[in-house]
């Protein structure tokens, strides 16, 4: 066989196999069967903070699946206060609602509320209210990727796309298991690479960062100077304000990048090209959101969690630019395959 024809064979195979990834990429990975829509519910949705732009985009799924599956939802906002969620779950038990949805907050820290929910016979599903996704003692099911998946992409992409010696300064919010699973994770995964090196662990609450971060940075950069290469955070939030004090210290060079959530802003400016957050490792929001309205359809129903967990994506500016403007959920296919197993014909 003469060597064009082996490599136009060649040169077809990778072609059929990029083609046969690309489809599969598409295609639902998620549950497939499940109960029907059971009617009339009422929802509240306790957010840890408007500001974690996870929390919210996992609502907006969750509001949209609601409104298919004729579910009545409410929302009340924790403002990134324990009183202010103690409060909030009080309030909710007393309107005497089908579930409450933890989102972005964990049930350890709230046990005396999720008792008197509990006795209510009110369901109780979380977003990121554990350490890891699926059952837990306290919930119906946690929804969430993989905390340590999500970590180590957000740690392998700065190894992989660096040259030189690494030196890592890494945002945490210690007040929550999954963020100090993530730290966890990130700093093993860069201790792994012999150029590289963890500095610092920075813990700022999340409630905090718009003000904080603009006040550790300079502080970061006189310490470790040209050292500091790049940033890893549990959460896109840190990065919302921290081009400004970077510029005034004239340090374009050091790279953000983000072990969730994607939130809109972080996508939109990793989009530009024009920030210094080159990359979130995302979850899958929207998709979350109506997985939410699926466990809670299964709980209302007498059935048993999915076992879904959803996948990590990785966002960079490329990746973006060859969505040409769509979502970057648009081929998971979420929606009609929820409505398939709740039964809800679309018009």
């Amino acid at each position: 066989m003469h060597l064009t024809q082996l490599t136009k064979i060649f040169l077809l195979f990778i072609t059929s196999f990029y083609m046969i990834s690309f489809v599969f990429a598409e295609e639902w990975y998620g549950p497939t069967l499940g109960p029907l829509a059971q009617k009339s519910k009422f929802i509240i949705y306790i957010a840890s903070d408007y500001q974690n732009g996870g929390v919210t985009a996992v609502y907006r799924g969750l509001e949209d699946a609601s409104k298919k599956l004729g579910w009545k939802l409410g929302i009340m906002n924790g403002n990134g206060s324990k009183e202010q969620i103690q409060k909030d779950l009080q309030d909710a038990v007393k309107q005497q609602p089908d579930a409450i949805v933890l989102g972005g907050f964990q049930p350890t820290d709230f046990s005396e509320n999720i008792k008197q929910a509990k006795a209510a016979h009110i369901t109780l599903v979380g977003w990121h209210a554990a350490e890891r996704p699926g059952t837990h003692p306290d919930l119906f099911v946690n929804v969430a990727t993989d905390s340590n998946e999500v970590a180590t992409v957000a740690a392998r992409y700065v190894i992989n796309e660096s040259k030189g010696k690494v030196g890592v300064v890494i945002f945490n919010d210690n007040r929550f298991d999954v963020a100090n699973a993530k730290t966890k994770a990130m700093k093993e995964e860069i201790q792994k690479c012999k150029r590289c090196s963890v500095l610092s662990i920075e813990n700022i609450p999340i409630a905090n960062a718009a003000f904080e971060v603009s006040l550790v940075v300079p502080k970061l950069i006189k310490k470790f100077g040209k050292q500091w290469t790049h940033t890893l955070a549990i959460n896109d939030i840190y990065f919302d304000n921290m081009n400004t004090p970077l510029n005034e210290a004239k340090r374009k060079d050091i790279k953000n990048i983000s072990a969730g959530d994607g939130s809109n802003s972080a996508i939109s400016r990793i989009k530009s090209g024009l920030s210094q957050q080159v990359a979130t490792v995302a979850e899958p929001l929207r998709t979350q959101g109506w997985q939410i309205a699926d466990e809670l359809n299964r709980a209302f129903a007498r059935e048993k969690p999915s076992g879904f967990v959803t996948k990590p994506i990785l966002v960079t500016t490329s990746f973006l630019k060859n969505l040409n403007n769509k979502s970057i959920e648009s081929n998971i296919g979420y929606e009609k395959a929820y409505l398939k197993i709740w039964k809800i014909n679309e018009k």
